[in-house]
């Protein structure tokens, strides 16, 4: 007998969706969201993963009428409408969501923006059979997107075990961050779920950076977003005709080695799906565990402080 025929193959099927929602319809939101788990799930994908901001929305091209020192007032009832949109965690939005990943007794990942009283947070939501099972917030928020979300601290820096793989998540440039990265490799994260908006070539790079770094399956999940998705009296700095594209996708699936599986997705909305070789984990791993024997502890430490930060505490 052969090793190879000693054991039978560990797989599974992984999904990435690549596409947008209209913004400020929170319920449509949902209910494409909905849609889109179910048909993935029918592909037989069991685990899912959706872009960053999918539900709440990502508001490419607007200003929010920002410059340097001063506010307009229709920016901030711009903001209002965009606050309005956002959800609450727990709310009955997650939780139909977590409706769907009970009945499909699937995992999934999905972008979404957070509403915590006045402040917003850009966060993927992990859901799976048992329902709703917590929340990633972005750390940092890139350039203009500070004026619209707050950053996380790092209590909600979940590593979700499936009983087959590890899923952890890291939202668009946050993938950039090396001792993020590093403190979830060291969490053991199997399958990187990267929800974005960066639709550059260069990001392809940045994929197949972190599957060969972290020795993990990642699964980048893109919006394709069109002008015609917004409302007709937002003025985006793209331009006014409906077909303007303002994210073009690129959602992809890469392996252990650096390997495009699936995608990149271009020019429209889509669903890549690949089965996965849970093996080829240990095989990428015998030569590079950036957190084991890879490491140098004697040389590098890194502390992680995962409590979270209240403003405010009552003693």
């Amino acid at each position: 007998m052969t090793p190879s025929s000693a054991a039978p193959a560990r797989t599974i099927t992984v999904a990435v969706v690549q596409a947008a929602a209209p913004l400020f319809d929170t319920p449509a939101a949902v209910a494409k969201a909905e849609e889109l788990v179910r048909e993935a799930a029918a592909r037989g994908a069991e685990v899912i993963v959706l872009p960053e901001a999918f539900i709440g929305g990502y508001p490419k091209g607007l200003d929010f009428g920002i410059t340097v020192g001063s506010r307009t007032p229709a920016g901030r009832d711009l903001f209002r409408r965009y606050h309005a949109a956002a959800v609450e965690i727990p709310g009955p939005e997650v939780e139909a969501l977590a409706a769907v990943t009970r009945e499909l007794a699937v995992h999934a990942v999905i972008g979404a923006v957070e509403r915590q009283g006045a402040t917003l947070y850009c966060v993927a939501l992990f859901l799976g059979p048992d329902g709703y099972l917590g929340l990633h917030r972005k750390l940092m928020p890139t350039a203009a997107e500070r004026y619209l979300w707050g950053q996380g601290d790092g209590s909600t820096l979940p590593v979700v075990d499936t009983g087959t793989a590890r899923l952890g998540s890291a939202i668009c440039w946050e993938n950039y961050m090396p001792l993020l990265r590093t403190a979830m490799y060291a969490k053991g994260v199997d399958l990187w779920c990267a929800p974005t908006v960066d639709d550059r070539d260069a990001w392809q790079a940045t994929m197949r950076h972190i599957a060969l770094e972290g020795r993990c399956f990642v699964l980048g999940a893109n919006q394709y977003l069109r002008r015609d998705a917004l409302p007709a009296d937002l003025h985006p700095v793209q331009g006014d005709a409906p077909d303007t594209v303002l994210i073009n996708g690129g959602s992809v699936i890469v392996s252990p080695f650096g390997e495009v599986l699936a995608g990149p997705l271009r020019d429209g909305e889509g669903i890549l799906t690949a089965e996965l070789d849970l093996d080829d984990l240990a095989r990428a791993r015998f030569d590079l565990d950036a957190t084991g024997h890879y490491a140098r502890p004697d040389v590098f430490t890194l502390q992680v402080d995962e409590s979270a930060r209240a403003h405010v505490t009552s003693v």
